[in-house]
């Protein structure tokens, strides 16, 4: 028998990872299972056109962007979408596939997930899309949440 207790909805705060954390949270509630929300915040080093020069960010800039993303997971989940057993937050700084891994390891997760959205071209390519190298590498089982451009579009907020 399938047992979920700990199910981990990693997000960018985009309206595709908001699409995957609805799906997370009813999950969650179906199985009474708390759910992990987690932000990854890549460490940025500012490089100069002469790559030997590189700027050091002020210490502000951390402590200001894990700021933003805490308040930014207290406030993303909707009552409608389902009522999770116990809701976990946290904030990792590094690597998103690392941390992702990590973290479900750590935690004893038995469900991920995760956005994707069609992303092809050069830049998969090269880069590679975070749900499946997640897919690939995660120490438990991935659900990958895809939602349509037009419903992102429509749900993200006007500026």
């Amino acid at each position: 028998m399938i047992s979920i207790k700990r199910i981990l909805a990693p997000t960018d705060f985009s309206p595709h990872s908001e699409g995957a954390i609805r799906y997370a949270c009813e999950i969650a509630e179906k199985f009474s299972a708390s759910l992990h929300l987690l932000h990854v915040l890549q460490e940025f080093v500012p490089v100069f056109p002469d790559l030997a020069v590189a700027a050091a960010l002020p210490p502000e800039y951390f402590e200001q962007s894990e700021a933003r993303a805490i308040e930014s997971l207290q406030t993303i989940l909707k009552p409608e979408w389902g009522t999770p057993a116990e809701v976990k937050r946290a904030i990792r700084w590094g690597n998103a596939v690392e941390s992702i891994c990590d973290y479900s390891t750590d935690q004893d997760v038995d469900l991920i997930v995760i956005a994707t959205h069609g992303r092809t071209g050069l830049g998969r390519l090269l880069l590679g899309s975070v749900a499946e190298r997640i897919v690939r590498e995660a120490p438990c089982p991935v659900l990958t949440v895809r939602t349509p451009a037009k419903k992102a579009a429509a749900d993200k907020p006007k500026e």
